[in-house]
C-alpha cells in the first residue's frame, strides 16, 4: 500500500499525457506535453506554433497556466499522504477506501481534460481569419481526441498517457492489490 501511495509522485517528475499533431507541412510533428502542473513543448517552441497556427481558425491560445495546475498537485499530495497514513495505520479494508478514491480522482481528471480539449476546440472565435463548416454546414470543431487518433483537416492529431500516467495507474493498481493482499493475510491469521 504504502509503495501504491508513493507511485503517483511520480507525476511530479514525468509528463502525463501528450499531444501530437503530424502535418505534410512538418516534417516534424509538433507536441504539447502536459504535466501536473504545466505544458512542454515536445520540440522547442512547438506551443508557440500550434498556437499561431490555432489563431487562424479561431482557437484560444495554449495559455501558460490553467487553474488545474494550482489544484492537481496539492490532490496528488493530499491522496499520497492519505495512501500513506492507510498503509501504515490503516487495516486492509482501507485500501479500498483509497483505490475507489483514486479511481474518483483520475476520472475527475480525465473529465477535466475532455471539457478543457472541447472548449478549446468548440469555443471559436467568430473572428477568425478562417472558417471551416462540417458537411452539415455547422462550424467545424478542432478539438484533439481524448485518447487515441483523429484526423482534423490536413492534421493527424494524436492523445496519449505518457510515464506519469503510468506511475499513477501503478500506484492505483498497487492499491488494489494491496487490498487483496491485506484480507488474504487477516483471513489466514
Amino acid at each position: 500500500m504504502i509503495i501504491g501511495a508513493l507511485l503517483p509522485l511520480g507525476l511530479f517528475l514525468f509528463p502525463l499525457w501528450n499531444i501530437t499533431l503530424e502535418a505534410p507541412q512538418y516534417p516534424i510533428p509538433l507536441g504539447m506535453n502536459i504535466h501536473i502542473n504545466d505544458f512542454s513543448d515536445a520540440n522547442p517552441y512547438d506551443i508557440k506554433n500550434i498556437n499561431l497556427m490555432n489563431h487562424y481558425v479561431g482557437m484560444k491560445y495554449i495559455p501558460d497556466a490553467i487553474p488545474e495546475f494550482k489544484i492537481f498537485p496539492i490532490g496528488i499530495i493530499i491522496t499520497t499522504i492519505i495512501g500513506l497514513l492507510i498503509g501504515i495505520f490503516g487495516n486492509y479494508k482501507w485500501f479500498m477506501g483509497w483505490f475507489v478514491l483514486m479511481i474518483l480522482v483520475s476520472t475527475a481528471g480525465l473529465i477535466d481534460f475532455y471539457l478543457w480539449e472541447h472548449d478549446y476546440g468548440h469555443d471559436l472565435d467568430p473572428k477568425a481569419i478562417m472558417k471551416f463548416t462540417n458537411p452539415d454546414g455547422s462550424v467545424m470543431g478542432f478539438q484533439p481526441p481524448l485518447f487515441g487518433s483523429k484526423d482534423i483537416l490536413n492534421f493527424r492529431a494524436h492523445s496519449y498517457p505518457r510515464l506519469g500516467a503510468l506511475f499513477l495507474a501503478l500506484g492505483i493498481g498497487f492499491g488494489f492489490i494491496a487490498y487483496f493482499v491485506g484480507k488474504r493475510e487477516v483471513k489466514n491469521a
